[in-house]
């Protein structure tokens, strides 16, 4: 698929998806014309990416680790230095998700103390 379907099909821009290739997130392969073709596994890496920046990953670290969640024999593996940052990586995720765990129990103890007054039918 062209940029522009991708674009569509993942709700991102195109300058984005540009963004994700120049940082060596994606790897399209170009057609005789110079135009970005993207093969269907694009839909789900483009996925996986800003899920990972969502939590608060760099694209540096996205991009080094991106090949390991892919494959299972990463020879990234065997050097300690990206265990170890990665290490600190999930150790720092881990913190966020304490903080937002708290954050949401908060949250619903408020809703439970004034009666959960959201309209009918509003999801919780």
């Amino acid at each position: 698929m062209r940029i522009k379907e991708l674009s569509e099909r993942v709700g991102v821009s195109t300058r984005l998806l540009r963004y994700y290739e120049e940082q060596g997130l994606l790897s399209p392969r170009r057609e005789e014309n110079g135009y970005r073709f993207y093969d269907d596994d694009a839909v789900a890496r483009v996925q996986q990416i800003r899920g990972l920046l969502g939590v608060g990953l760099t694209t540096e670290i996205i991009r080094d680790v991106l090949p390991c969640l892919a494959e299972a024999a990463c020879s990234k593996y065997n050097d300690p230095e990206f265990v170890a940052r990665i290490a600190r990586e999930r150790d720092r995720l881990q913190e966020r998700v304490t903080v937002l765990s708290q954050n949401l129990k908060a949250l619903d103890d408020y809703l439970n103390a004034v009666g959960d007054q959201r309209s009918p039918g509003a999801a919780a």
